[in-house]
């Protein structure tokens, strides 16, 4: 099969369903201009999902805004440096449950059945040529290089999102909903302990995050912070790229060798989590956190092969200083000299991080606001997500929230707490968009209830025409 050949199908497999049909939202007018009924923020793989569950739902009136140029959404061609996914090729995802619009399908289109046996992991390259495809042939409605910089709200049912950037059709948008699609970062920053932001220049160190000139850092001895997958995807990749030496310090004695990732994929943790009491859902999410993810078997292969790699377990920093042409590292087990610093330490999740939810954020209810944990399982990590509903909406602290919030979906990584899995992750994201989705309906169909409500009673259209 050709790609043109699955590009056909595609479209025969969406008639069948009778995808496309008509728009059951009322039109909503303003005299600032045009109203959409969702505006997706975000065009990675989160976003484009929405937006196609979005049109199942015969849910057309909407648009997707990413930051980013075309074909560079989400991580996967700018700060992702693994060379292939972490999770396993044969779960499903953004495809919604259509075969044709799964990866396989698209693989198996370019390199046949075998070629989709002989695979082992999806290369990261591919999996963004994929995301390339799915917007194209589902005719998503994205625009790119525009940014978001604040929502403001407006009137009952109404946000302005005020954005820039050269894709920008105007600096604002109106929207009944925003849907913030926003990636692993997108619900807090990603986190450089004080201890190096506090004592190095900013030219001496990067997060993983960042844009890396990695041919500056040839012939280099590079420092990685962090233990997990990330840090040793950047080792290998510096490493690749000509550095002389990277450095992995881990403050844990052992790497960790579970990944319950792996037992949630087939437990229904994944798929039933929402049903979970706040007390096992803390419990499971502080467990998660404890183990987070550890580094693949080839992943650690391939940085453990380069002459150049060194890993230091028991090894957490104790001090950083600046030094003449780089930074010394302090650890229980002496000094280190070192021409550059990499920062693998994850992120850190809270509404009050981010610059667009500026105007509300104090009406958001996290979790410390809805759950008090045992003394001893407190997780001020865990405590700081934003508590959601199990359809994404963001709750308010009080009443004076509520008509504020009302409109705005979380579908990030900081979704964490509340939905489990979900967001942001390939595991997790075929079971959460039909979550989100039917959140968003169900709020669009209560907020014009009164209007379908009185359309069904008046209702008097002749369908029976027989003469009796």
């Amino acid at each position: 099969m050709s790609l043109e050949t699955l590009n056909e199908r595609v479209q025969t497999d969406l008639s069948y369903l009778a995808y496309g049909g008509t728009d059951w939202v009322r039109p909503l007018e303003h005299l600032e201009g045009h109203v959409y009924d969702v505006v997706i923020v975000g065009g990675g793989q989160s976003g484009l999902g929405a937006a196609f569950g979005l049109l199942r739902e015969r849910i057309s009136n909407i648009l997707v805004i990413d930051e980013n140029s075309e074909g560079l959404e989400g991580p996967w061609e700018t700060y992702a440096r693994m060379v292939t996914l972490r999770t396993p090729k044969h779960l499903t995802s953004i495809d919604l449950g259509i075969p044709s619009l799964t990866f396989r399908s698209w693989w198996e289109a370019q390199a046949g059945p075998e070629g989709w046996e002989a695979m082992d992991k999806i290369p990261r390259g591919e999996w963004m040529n994929y995301l390339r495809w799915y917007r194209q042939v589902l005719r998503l409605p994205v625009v790119n290089e525009v940014k978001l910089k604040l929502i403001e709200p407006g009137e009952e049912g109404l946000h302005r999102l005020h954005i820039a950037g050269p894709g920008a059709p105007s600096g604002l948008l109106l929207a009944r909903k925003v849907v913030l699609a926003t990636g692993i970062q997108g619900g807090g920053e990603w986190h450089v302990p004080p201890l190096i932001a506090g004592n190095l220049p900013e030219h001496l160190y990067a997060h993983t995050s960042e844009a890396i000139d990695f041919s500056a850092l040839k012939g280099k001895k590079i420092a990685i912070l962090g233990g997990g997958a990330s840090a040793f995807d950047n080792a290998n990749y510096m490493l690749s790229e000509g550095a002389a030496e990277a450095h992995v310090f881990v403050r844990r004695e052992r790497l960790p060798s579970v990944n319950p990732i792996r037992q949630m994929e087939m437990s229904g943790m994944i798929e039933r989590f929402h049903t979970l009491a706040d007390d096992d859902k803390y419990a499971v999410i502080s467990h998660f956190f404890k183990y987070n993810q550890p580094p693949t078997n080839d992943t650690f292969a391939r940085a453990a092969a380069w002459p150049g790699f060194r890993l230091h377990l028991g090894s957490p920093w104790l001090d950083v200083q600046a030094a003449p042409g780089g930074a010394v590292v302090t650890t229980p087990k002496g000094e280190f000299a070192f021409d550059y610093i990499v920062v693998s330490t994850g992120l850190l999740s809270d509404p009050g991080l981010r610059p667009e939810l500026r105007l509300v954020e104090r009406y958001i209810a996290r979790w410390s606001d809805r759950y008090q944990a045992p003394e001893d399982k407190v997780n001020p990590l865990l405590d700081d997500h934003p508590y959601l509903s199990p359809g994404f909406a963001l709750q308010s602290r009080g009443e004076d929230g509520q008509k504020l919030l009302h409109g705005l979906f979380v579908f990030n990584y900081s979704a964490l707490a509340s939905c489990g899995l979900s967001a942001s992750a390939i595991s997790g994201i075929r079971n959460a968009i039909p979550k989100l989705v039917a959140g968003v309906a169900d709020q669009l169909f209560r907020d014009d209830r009164e209007r379908i409500l009185q359309s069904f009673y008046s209702y008097n259209e002749i369908e029976f025409t027989g003469d009796l």
